[in-house]
């Protein structure tokens, strides 16, 4: 099972557009997958609600991928706080996870991708070596803005078949 993570808490983000993308690939390959928003959840604390995210999203995945937008030259709070307030040995150690960078400037949140492989791999997470960097995403939308030109599409299947191999 892939858990997709769409690492903000922003309403009508296109992180969360870029997420859904991810799990129609992943479904398109015959892969079992399931989409995680971090909208609207309460992750400030270890509490009734993080453990039951955990049992649904995180402990039964062997596989992450995580979508992150830049934040402060890194990646949202409240994707670090799913890692602090998660049951680490349980949720991370002895996984693997695929990373991408969404942002609206010209880097594609490299910094933040650095900054999550080195958190992934102190927490035992094997991180895949092919990480999407979507600079300048909303150039990338569609005109209807819900989806993304072919291109990083074609991108991001080439990086889920391999992924899914890893």
């Amino acid at each position: 099972m892939t858990t997709i993570i769409a690492g903000t808490n922003r309403q009508d983000s296109i992180t969360e557009k870029v997420a859904g993308i991810y799990l129609q690939i992943i479904e398109e390959l015959g892969q079992p997958a399931q989409l995680l928003s971090l909208k609207n959840r309460n992750l400030w604390t270890r509490n009734e609600e993080m453990i039951k995210l955990e049992e649904e999203f995180l402990i039964p995945a062997n596989k992450f991928v995580i979508v992150m937008p830049e934040y402060n030259a890194s990646f949202p709070g409240v994707l670090k706080m799913l890692l602090d307030n998660s049951d680490i040995k349980k949720c991370w150690w002895h996984k693997k996870a695929a990373l991408t960078g969404v942002s609206v400037g010209r880097a594609g949140n490299l910094r933040g991708v650095e900054h999550m492989t080195a958190i992934l791999n102190y927490l035992k997470v094997n991180v895949h070596y092919n990480k999407m960097l979507l600079s300048k995403v909303k150039e990338e939308l569609t005109t209807d803005g819900n989806t993304l030109r072919s291109e990083a599409i074609m991108l991001m299947k080439t990086q889920m078949q391999d992924f899914m191999k890893f």
